[in-house]
């Protein structure tokens, strides 16, 4: 008997071992999982960003702007208020052919992109500031003349 109870005790034991180490090694697989998944999100997250820059504008203004992309320089994407990177490859193409823009047409509205928009709105939209790249409140509030 007593090597009987012996026996259905070890056995007991070994269930109660075998159920923690299987509840340990699945809550392993699952934070596994789902550290995979953070890290996934976590990288994936800045590609599906989208390069929108509207510098201040509102999206009527920025729908506005595309119309004129649209009419005159290429543009052939959605009108919807967003000026994203086809809308600046339009606006570049414009830059490059009346106001020194001398970059790649890519489409980024870097410094380069900036002061050909500058020299624009300086030209026909009050712009008074600095030729200097930097999108500031006179860049803006000139832009937001051009597109009204």
């Amino acid at each position: 008997m007593r090597a009987n109870a012996l026996g259905t005790t070890i056995a007991g034991l070994v269930t109660v071992v075998g159920l923690a180490a299987g509840s340990v090694a699945t809550a392993g697989t699952s934070f596994a999982a789902t550290a995979t998944t953070a890290r996934t999100a976590a990288v994936a997250q800045p590609a599906a960003v989208t390069a929108t820059q509207n510098f201040g504008l509102t999206t009527a203004e920025a729908k506005n702007v595309q119309n004129f992309l649209a009419d005159y320089w290429g543009y052939t994407g959605a009108i919807d208020g967003q000026l994203g990177t086809n809308s600046w490859k339009a606006f570049q193409r414009c830059l490059a052919k009346y106001w020194g823009y001398t970059g790649e047409i890519d489409g980024d509205p870097g410094t380069n992109t900036i002061k050909a928009l500058q020299r624009l709105l300086k030209d026909s939209y009050g712009y008074t500031g600095d030729i200097d790249g930097i999108a500031g409140s006179g860049t803006r509030a000139a832009f937001k003349r051009f597109a009204a």
